[in-house]
């Protein structure tokens, strides 16, 4: 295997310590890299420029192949290098421990470093490994210092990285890279970290090698006694279980936010300008992705996250919630280019920050108070397993302050026009899906209202929420094309409809949803991979298939009770995931080629969803029911349990 200038994204690995993320490439190249936190400035972004960007690869010298994997249930990446001498392993992570008493809040602990052991298995293998940190995106030119028989020092603005590796000395190389080579053998074991400090002393004392093993004993237990809270029993297990990894890998732990993806700029068409940076937190996508946590058996990262949500959109903030933050709940997310970044592929511009924080979607209501009444509904089981949250059943006065919030401006913004859950940058409309999310809002504010007793105007709230369900029947079916359209009095077909009965605004069974799926299956579907939608947004060039529609399609199919369809469907899908199990957010459906951020947790909470709403469809247990009867608020527990 010979390095490639931009590997596919499917080539890449994720590894994490839940305040940041790193990716590493097949042929173990760490080619993004932002310390301390998601949205700090990559000092590793060889994948958004090859020629410019920084990276530490460490890989054989002669040519090699490559297996890979996680190691069990955890973020731990092990990697099997085998070359005509030799085979050796490379273990890869970033330590992360438990919460201690006195660190406060929610924070796990963590050494801000990334380590990578390399162990001879078979014969001899000589490494290489380079060194080339590029800070603030490749904006600023770093002071590297070679210590002899202990590493590298690299310097920054208001930031140091050290590179620790005792078996190698450092020589310059090429450009700004060092260079440094090694041979192990058999039952040879040696280990290499990389540590971000805040001052000259701390960089020095990284360079003390840590007791590698110790640290990796210490994580593998953090992620496999995490792993051991999963709920779900079902078919794909695995597949859940890795996708829900990764959503935790996705969380901030000092705040309880969660990322939409830990990479900027990832392009949904190679050569297009569609590229965003996805490390913020969107109201919508976290709470989609606590739903699904929620439904396989993880409560904590539900305090957690409410607990930024007060933070973040409680008084005395100004005016109504944004639909994204910054991970420590900052409202300015201000959109700028790196024009000197070519882009992964040549795929210009490469953005920071991202404009449509200022927009306005109203389906963001929707969406929390649904993940609200999962965690709270009293027949939810979410708390008997867990004895910290015992007795927790119910909303504190703050929380249920902040939910009553948001459901009054559901009330007062759903009959206005919006950019949508696709974030148009085109003029608003009045788009099906933020019309449905805003009736979800006022029918879980009621329930939860009713179900606990809790102070609320049911009266207006019960008016409100009919009036929403007479404007969708009346202006969202459009009865010339026979099915729920993308906005009231368009014609156009958008894949959001799929989920009027994951909502239980209709059951899946109702004559309107069941064409709505039809048509969509006929004009947006190519072979199974489901488009958005296919109209004008406002921006050049096109798009992927989107993997979360895909996912919305399968749950359409087994609440219709089209189980075979359905598992089918499910199973082509999980075949476009990565030899570990990731997925980015789009697939090219010609190819199969993956596009947009990686890993993207927009898909592997659908795919969490739709497993579990198979497994609740095989066992014949139907989770669609419509408004009057009782909605959908959640996956079967029970049938989940196996």
């Amino acid at each position: 295997m010979q390095p490639q200038r931009y590997p596919p994204i499917a080539d890449y690995a994720l590894i994490g310590d839940c305040h940041t993320a790193a990716l590493i490439s097949r042929d173990g190249s760490l080619d993004w890299y932002c310390p301390r936190r998601f949205d700090a400035p990559a000092v590793f972004c060889r994948l958004l420029d090859a020629d410019k960007g920084g990276y530490w690869m460490l890989a054989p010298t002669t040519p090699y192949g490559v297996r890979r994997r996680y190691h069990g249930p955890t973020s731990v990446l092990e990697t099997t290098f085998s070359t005509s001498g030799g085979t050796a392993r490379v273990l890869e992570f970033m330590p992360i421990y438990d919460r201690k008493p006195g660190w406060g809040g929610h924070d796990v602990g963590s050494w801000r470093r990334v380590i990578r052991i390399v162990e001879g298995l078979a014969g001899t293998v000589e490494f290489q490994t380079r060194f080339k940190p590029t800070f603030d995106y490749a904006r600023a030119r770093g002071e590297l210092t070679r210590i002899a028989g202990a590493g590298v020092i690299a310097a920054g603005p208001s930031l140091y990285l050290t590179l620790a590796c005792q078996s190698a000395d450092f020589v310059p190389d090429q450009g700004d890279d060092l260079r440094a080579s090694f041979t192990v053998r058999e039952g040879e074991r040696l280990s290499l970290s990389l540590t971000a400090a805040d001052d000259l002393t701390a960089a020095h004392a990284a360079l003390r090698p840590p007791d590698a093993y110790a640290e990796l004993a210490a994580t593998l237990d953090y992620w496999e006694r995490w792993a051991a809270r999963c709920t779900y029993r079902g078919p794909y297990r695995e597949l859940v279980l890795r996708s829900a990894l990764t959503l935790k890998l996705l969380t901030y732990e000092p705040t309880g936010a969660i990322v939409a993806a830990p990479t900027t700029s990832l392009p949904e068409e190679i050569g297009g300008v569609r590229n965003w940076d996805y490390r913020y937190t969107w109201l919508r996508d976290s709470s989609l992705m606590l739903y699904a946590l929620l439904s396989v058996g993880y409560e904590h990262e539900a305090v957690d996250f409410f607990l930024w949500l007060r933070s973040a959109c409680m008084p005395p903030r100004d005016g109504d919630p944004q639909i994204m933050y910054t991970i420590d709940g900052g409202r300015e997310l201000p959109e700028y280019t790196l024009d000197h970044l070519e882009g992964y592929r040549g795929s210009r511009p490469v953005r920071v920050g991202n404009a449509a924080a200022t927009q306005k979607q109203h389906d963001i209501y929707g969406e929390v108070l649904t993940t609200a009444y999962l965690y709270y509904r009293p027949e939810s089981g979410a708390h008997s397993t867990n004895s910290r949250l015992a007795g927790q059943h119910r909303p504190g006065a703050e929380t249920w302050q902040l939910l009553t919030t948001l459901v009054e401006q559901a009330a007062r913004h759903w009959s206005e026009p919006g950019a949508g859950i696709w974030e148009m940058r085109a003029t608003p409309q009045h788009f099906l899906y933020s019309k449905l999310l805003c009736w979800a809002a006022l029918d879980r504010g009621i329930r939860l209202a009713t179900e606990f007793g809790l102070p609320a105007p049911l009266d207006r709230w019960r008016a409100t929420r009919e009036a929403i369900r007479n404007a969708i029947l009346e202006q969202g079916w459009n009865r010339q094309r026979g099915a729920f359209t993308q906005a009231f009095g368009s014609d156009a077909l958008d894949a959001s409809a799929l989920v009027i009965p994951r909502i239980g605004f209709l059951p899946a069974s109702d004559p309107r949803v069941r064409a709505t799926v039809a048509a969509i299956q006929r004009e947006l579907t190519e072979d199974g991979l489901v488009r958005r939608y296919r109209t004008p947004d406002g921006l050049p060039g096109s798009e992927g298939t989107f993997l979360l529609c895909s996912f919305w399609l399968v749950d359409a199919l087994a609440f219709e009770g089209r189980v075979d369809e359905a598992r089918a469907l499910f199973e082509r899908l999980t075949r476009y995931g990565n030899d570990l199990g990731l997925f980015s957010e789009e697939v090219d459906a010609r190819d199969g080629t993956l596009l947009g951020n990686f890993p993207q947790g927009f898909t592997h909470l659908a795919l969490i969803d739709s497993a579990v709403n198979l497994a609740a469809a095989v066992q014949g247990r139907p989770e669609t029911k419509t408004h009057t009867e009782g909605e959908r608020v959640g996956p079967a527990r029970q049938a989940a349990a196996g």
